[in-house]
């Protein structure tokens, strides 16, 4: 039987031209309920845009459905664990809005360079008035870019042409990197300092939420112009609107605000603040590019190959059955070495030790847990590799079939811009019929630790009375310990606590914790058994 992939929105036809030839290509409107839940009774794929909402109920329609696409970027109408639960494939495109979004970034900024909507709006009313509106020139000025991630640096390379200067800051972006860009690395503070326009093409994480507050905005030139068109919250609006207010900004251009959809903000009132209702993908090109992706994706799917995209399922057919197990191990390890390591490396080598077979898909998984934590967009074995190259950090793979003391050995090392080295091991531990994870090695700290959960790390001297300091500090703010482990390598030296806790620990409440105990390091990443 031919396999049915469902339409349920509006597709590029360059996208309906990959399936046409394989597959039995049909069509709803998906914001049609029941039309909807009646044709998902015979999809084995369905592709959608942001309407249709493909929940637990419309995948129990479906009992032949093994993928769901979303042609864009986000998947907040797909239930990714309700579909997961049911071994559905998920599969979005992550890169298909990175130049509109650039380009909407670039026009808000000579938008607001030039006075442009607000004189427009006057001409319209019948007034003109060119002197009220004299702009300023880019080129000569110093350009800030906070975030050298895809967009970033697509925004950097089109400003560069109008003669600007380009400063950056990016605690994850290797300073050769920028240098090849022509871009200066800087820190926030001195990049406030500097610029004469800003813009900010962060990921939206608990740290970046709010980055440019009240505090920061007091640092910048008088006239300066700040661009966000990259997620709402990471420029407190109210703390801009004041700056604005005190002459303290020249102007600013916004495309995206803390609450969506936002009709009523501080910066509606500023002539010299040029609004716009989110619309960094929203051209015809980020469409078309985003149904062409998925629908290579679904081709793939449906015929059992390797689909690098997957959100919720790690890999196809194209990878050994004895190698499948290990994708979820190296993630793991990708993303503890961050999490220790407390950025990225300048270069990164993943050793698998006891397998003959074909492991080279052993990197990308590490890639995608090395830079899970660093960016909001989803990583994706598409993606992880072009994170690395972007910020100047080399993978390497490293395979032998010999082994010793476990069946199978994956380990993460990398090289730190300031000298150090980080290392982390794990293997496969075989329960009934499912594999466990387990953490075998930290920094040569020998260690047998499940790797699920959300997990502490501290390194200290070695002492009496540490471990009950950390759990008491841990009780008090209701943080349960789950296990512990102590290694070291001689009495009174360096030693290495780890825990497992039953809730996310703060970065207020780590800090003190290893403060508590003179802590010379203290990280926390959450490995949560989501494969």
């Amino acid at each position: 039987m031919t396999p049915v992939v469902l339409i349920a929105e509006e597709l590029a036809p360059a996208a309906l031209d990959v399936l046409a030839y394989d597959f039995d290509v049909r069509h709803v409107d998906g914001t049609d309920r029941p039309a909807l839940l009646k044709a998902l009774s015979e999809a084995d794929a369905v592709i959608v845009r942001s309407a249709t909402q493909i929940d637990a109920e419309a995948i129990a329609a479906a009992p032949r459905l093994k993928v769901v696409a979303r042609a864009g970027v986000g998947l907040d109408n797909v239930e990714v664990p309700a579909a997961t639960a049911r071994g559905v494939m998920v599969v979005n495109a992550p890169t298909s809005n990175i130049v509109s979004a650039a380009e909407q970034a670039v026009a808000l900024l000579l938008a607001v360079a030039r006075n442009t909507a607000s004189a427009s709006n006057a001409l319209k009313n019948g007034e003109w008035k060119r002197s009220k509106y004299t702009g300023v020139e880019l080129q000569g000025k110093t350009v800030g870019v906070v975030g050298l991630g895809r967009i970033g640096v697509l925004f950097a390379q089109r400003v560069a042409a109008f003669g600007t200067r380009l400063i950056a800051y990016d605690p994850y972006v290797q300073p050769a990197r920028a240098a090849q860009l022509g871009v200066r690395l800087v820190g926030l503070e001195e990049l406030l300092r500097e610029s004469d326009f800003i813009s900010i093409h962060l990921p939206k994480t608990p740290e970046t939420v709010g980055l440019i507050g009240e505090k920061e905005l007091q640092l910048v030139k008088p006239d300066v112009r700040i661009v966000n068109a990259a997620r709402g919250g990471l420029i407190d609006e109210q703390a801009l609107a004041d700056a604005l207010a005190d002459g303290r900004v020249a102007g600013a251009g916004i495309d995206v605000y803390a609450k969506e959809p936002c009709t009523d903000s501080p910066l509606f009132k500023f002539d010299n603040v040029v609004a716009t209702p989110h619309l960094g993908a929203s051209t015809h090109e980020a469409q078309d590019k985003a149904g062409l992706a998925v629908a290579k994706s679904v081709k793939l799917a449906l015929q059992g190959e390797f689909v690098p995209d997957a959100v919720n399922v790690q890999a196809g057919g194209v990878v050994a059955e004895e190698v499948r197990p290990l994708l979820p191990l190296a993630e793991k390890l990708g993303k503890v070495f961050t999490a220790v390591a407390g950025g990225v490396a300048a270069s990164v080598t993943v050793e698998v030790r006891g397998f003959s077979q074909d492991v080279s898909v052993l990197k990308l998984a590490a890639a995608k847990g090395l830079f899970s934590a660093v960016v909001e967009e989803q990583v994706t074995y598409v993606n992880a590799p072009m994170l690395a190259a972007d910020r100047g950090v080399e993978i390497e793979l490293v395979s032998q079939s010999e082994i010793e003391d476990h069946k199978s050995v994956v380990t993460v090392r990398g090289a730190l811009p300031d000298g150090r080295t980080v290392s982390v091991s794990g293997t496969l531990v075989t329960h009934g019929a499912r594999d466990q994870i387990k953490l075998t090695e930290l920094d040569d700290f020998d260690l047998e630790l499940d790797a699920d959960g959300i997990l502490l790390f501290f390194r200290y001297a070695d002492r009496p009375g540490v471990v009950g300091t950390i759990g008491t500090i841990l009780g008090e703010n209701g943080v349960n310990i789950a296990a512990m482990q102590v290694a070291r390598r001689e009495a009174g030296g360096e030693a290495l606590m780890t825990l497992t806790v039953d809730s996310p620990v703060t970065a207020d409440l780590l800090a003190a914790a290893a403060s508590s105990i003179g802590a010379g390091a203290a990280s926390t990443v959450d490995l949560t058994d989501d494969f």
